[in-house]
């Protein structure tokens, strides 16, 4: 499970999407959970609460657990940003098969970036509970692999994924 983590407007969907077609082209079976997809179905009833945000994290968790147990390398990209929430998805899985990748863009260059425009309506009171404005965003603190989309583009933060999962050897070949 590779658990993308990060601001609205990190880069994390983007990293993802990189990620899983360079993982497909080499042959691995795939599957892409976020924020867009999983809102329709599996918790379309859930708000941005903080408790809401727990119930969501850990249905995400509880459903990637069983595609992983399915064979499938599962990205994750959700903002997910308390520790608590991150830290029970891993503790779901085997040693090793949990990856956290903060997806890093501070909150200026987030909102710079802004590209559904979220964070000027939440900065308009027209969104509550909005993460980096009215509710806070947990960093990790010690990811297995730490992005920094201020400094590297789309490409090259996939290609650094792709490499230090095989340094872990978690994949194999180019």
């Amino acid at each position: 499970m590779l658990w993308l983590t990060g601001r609205p407007g990190a880069g994390k969907s983007t990293t993802a999407n990189l990620v899983e077609k360079k993982l497909h082209a080499m042959g691995h079976h795939t599957y892409i959970l976020d924020g867009d997809n999983v809102r329709l179905g599996l918790t379309r009833d859930l708000g941005f609460t903080a408790a809401d945000r727990d119930e969501n994290i850990r249905r995400i968790a509880e459903v990637s657990k069983l595609m992983v147990d399915a064979g499938l390398i599962v990205l994750c990209a959700f903002i997910s940003p308390f520790r608590a929430g991150r830290r029970m998805a891993r503790d779901l899985l085997k040693q090793g098969e949990f990856i956290e990748i903060f997806v890093d863009a501070s909150l200026s260059v987030a909102e710079q970036r802004d590209p559904k425009g979220l964070y000027k309506k939440a900065r308009r009171g027209e969104i509550k509970d909005f993460t980096g404005i009215d509710s806070p965003y947990e960093e990790p603190e010690a990811p297995e692999i730490h992005l920094d989309t201020a400094a590297l583009g789309a490409e090259e933060s996939a290609n650094q994924v792709l490499a230090t999962l095989r340094r872990m050897e978690i994949i194999s070949g180019r």
